[in-house]
């Protein structure tokens, strides 16, 4: 008897397919999910070909080991999770964890009154995929993700004050990015 899924599958039945080794729960699973594990993936690598590789991995992974998911919790969850792992361990592989040049502590605060449209998420997005990859993992990690930094310092292997000083770092990148832009609009205010 095969289990036959369809696009109204419940993810319990998708998860007891999947248990089985049914390709059509995991086809089904994967087509489900792999959008916004893709994105979770893409925020901690710097091209969308590695972060396709990296969900496919981790995907390959979640099926091997799904029998680990006691049933209790959230799968989606538990799925980003081992997306985040994955993303790690590449960024590990390749050794893009090193303590990048600092960003000196800016010594203003932007004003965000002067943007006149507020930030998009795209624009955010961009400047967060255009930090070094120490600065963009942590900051990853503790803001999107609410990992705490004894967390962050176990996962990455480093320390608890690396971990806030890549953060402090991140976040002082996105000041002076939104300085930045912040000076182009007073630019072209006054060439009006």
């Amino acid at each position: 008897m095969k289990l036959k899924v369809n696009k109204s599958a419940t993810l319990e039945e998708l998860i007891r397919g999947c248990r089985k080794n049914n390709s059509v729960a995991q086809r089904e699973l994967f087509d489900r999910y792999s959008s916004r594990m893709l994105g979770i993936c893409r925020r901690y690598v710097g091209n969308v070909g590695d972060a396709e590789d990296i969900m496919v991995n981790a995907f390959m992974k979640i099926f091997n080991k799904i029998d680990q998911y006691a049933g209790s919790g959230n799968f989606e969850g538990w799925m980003s999770r081992i997306m985040v792992n994955e993303s790690l361990t590449h960024i590990r592989r390749n050794k893009n964890m090193s303590v990048e040049v600092s960003i000196e502590k800016a010594s203003y605060e932007p004003d965000y009154s002067i943007l006149l449209d507020p930030l998009e998420a795209e624009q955010l997005l961009k400047w967060i995929d255009g930090m070094p990859v120490g600065y963009r993992t942590v900051f990853n990690l503790y803001a999107l993700e609410g990992y705490a930094h004894k967390e962050i310092a176990e996962m990455l292997n480093i320390t608890d004050g690396a971990s806030k000083s890549q953060l402090s770092r991140a976040r002082a990148y996105l000041r002076d990015k939104i300085y930045q832009m912040e000076q182009e609009l007073k630019n072209k205010n006054h060439e009006r």
